[in-house]
């Protein structure tokens, strides 16, 4: 064994067992079965529903018997990613673990510590006999990484337990109370496409080198949307010069804030210097706004060709820059209750052009529900007001901050008496599971740990071997408290 020696023994040696299945998402029949058979062979019941979840029980320990049942929470699925020059199938081969220092990683793979880990603590807790513990109720789902898939289809009356501790964190000493509901809102305009003008060169307007990043996780960083900026230069040209627009694109995944977009557009010979003109003055006024954020924002026209078969018509063109310009975009509304806390947020992250129609994919998000559907319903109204179809995929629910948390007291109480210090106290304005146990398990008290990890859902994954030993040992102090 690559972990042999490792301290705890047992949370190491189910590592590496689980390492050995391969589990990415969609492919988890193995890991699921495995899980079943591991609750036989220790005489303990287990659930394997229709989509692969497993639920395994055991009965508290002498003393814990008439306990409030535990529910402990992870995800059997794990990222498959490699680098280019490392030969591995993840269909059919084990993780290559070795162990560098403090860390545990992986040979040119991902490690799937994400969330393997909480698998082997509840494997080695689940196989203890001289662990205390209230009755447990192990919960591992599938298909996490993908949207959450198991958690949403999980059948909660088979659980008992009211207090929840989650095990999908990647920082030690950080405990995460709430997290964002989310949606992805689709605008979709059919286009009406007439015959291009026989003068008039063609032009792409192209915004680049901005950071961009997630559209939940750095939303609050002021970085500039390349999307809607465009709307507000397509909005000027309007205002002032006559033009043709053919096409707008931009931005790659509808969660990750658009880094470029270009539009296409057709304009006369005596109108060229005054779209040059206009782009100069957006390319300084950008540089100004985005000074900080984004220091490296350019925008530039270049030359496409010189003439075009199709332009978008005129009250297409208008509906478009009316989309670009009106629909709701970045931080909407700031948490009361956690400071610094964006409550919710909007994200046009795509905008694609193509024969049949011209998409706008927004992610939405919210720890407050009525506040993403007031989002929704914003973005609804605009699309109805431009003539366009609306439709919403992907939704799912956020878990609200509790004011009063008994389990958060607790985690807090043993970790000061533990370390001597405060541990931090965060939420994200992005999605984890416990929205989906928030929304089917009334007044479930949650919390969510892990270890420290870094790089996740890359080749450079890794797990540090004190930090996850702490956090075993944390958790046991804090199963120790409940009875």
């Amino acid at each position: 064994m690559v972990l042999e020696g490792l301290e705890p023994k047992s949370v190491w040696q189910y590592f590496e067992e689980i390492s050995q299945i391969p589990r990415g998402s969609g492919n988890e029949k193995r890991i699921s079965d495995y899980l079943v058979e591991f609750a036989k062979k220790h005489q303990l019941e287990a659930i394997q529903d229709h989509a692969l979840n497993v639920i395994i029980k055991k009965p508290g320990t002498p003393g814990y018997e008439n306990a409030p049942a535990v529910i402990l929470q992870g995800h059997m699925d794990m990222v498959c990613e490699k680098n280019k020059d490392t030969k591995h199938d993840f269909l059919k081969d084990p993780i290559h673990l070795k162990v560098n220092g403090d860390f545990i990683e992986a040979e040119g793979t991902t490690l799937g510590a994400d969330n393997g880990i909480a698998i082997a603590y509840s494997l080695a807790l689940l196989a203890s006999e001289d662990i205390p513990h209230p009755p447990l109720e192990v919960v591992i789902t599938t298909n996490e990484e993908t949207g959450m898939e198991g958690a949403a289809e999980l059948d909660a009356s088979k659980l008992e337990g009211k207090i929840l501790i989650n095990m999908d964190s990647e920082a030690e000493g950080e405990f995460l109370v709430s997290c964002a509901g989310g949606a992805r809102a689709h605008l979709v305009l059919k286009p009406e496409w007439i015959p291009g003008k026989k003068e008039g060169a063609v032009y792409s307007i192209q915004i680049r080198n901005l950071k961009g990043g997630h559209s939940g996780q750095e939303i609050d960083k002021g970085r500039g949307n390349a999307n809607k900026m465009m709307g507000r230069i397509l909005f000027d040209l309007q205002e002032k010069m006559s033009f043709n627009l053919i096409s707008v694109n931009g931005g790659l995944k509808d969660n990750a804030i658009p880094r470029e977009m270009d539009a296409i557009v057709q304009v006369s010979d005596n109108e060229v210097e005054k779209l040059t003109e206009v782009i100069d003055e957006w390319n300084e006024i950008f540089k100004n706004e985005y000074r900080t954020s984004d220091g490296d924002v350019n925008v530039r026209l270049e030359l496409v060709r010189e003439s075009t078969d199709e332009i978008l018509s005129e009250e297409t063109k208008r509906k478009v820059i009316d989309v670009l310009t009106l629909i709701p975009n970045g931080i909407q509304t700031m948490s009361m209750d956690m400071e610094g806390l964006v409550e919710s947020s909007t994200n046009l992250g795509v905008v694609i052009t193509d024969r049949e129609s011209i998409q706008f994919i927004s992610a939405v998000r919210s720890s407050v529900k009525t506040r993403k559907y007031a989002i929704i319903n914003q973005i609804k109204r605009l699309a109805d007001v431009v003539g366009a179809e609306f439709f919403t995929r992907g939704e799912y629910p956020a878990w609200q901050y509790t004011p009063h948390s008994k389990l958060r007291n607790l985690f807090v109480k043993i970790y000061e008496e533990k370390y001597g210090k405060k541990p931090s106290i965060n939420a994200i304005h992005a999605g984890v599971e416990c929205g989906f146990f928030a929304e089917k398990i009334e007044g479930i008290d949650m919390i969510s740990i892990g270890p420290n990890m870094y790089d996740i859902h890359t080749p450079d994954e890794r797990l540090s071997i004190s930090s996850a030993k702490r956090t075993w040992e944390f958790l046991l102090a804090v199963l120790k408290e409940i009875k």
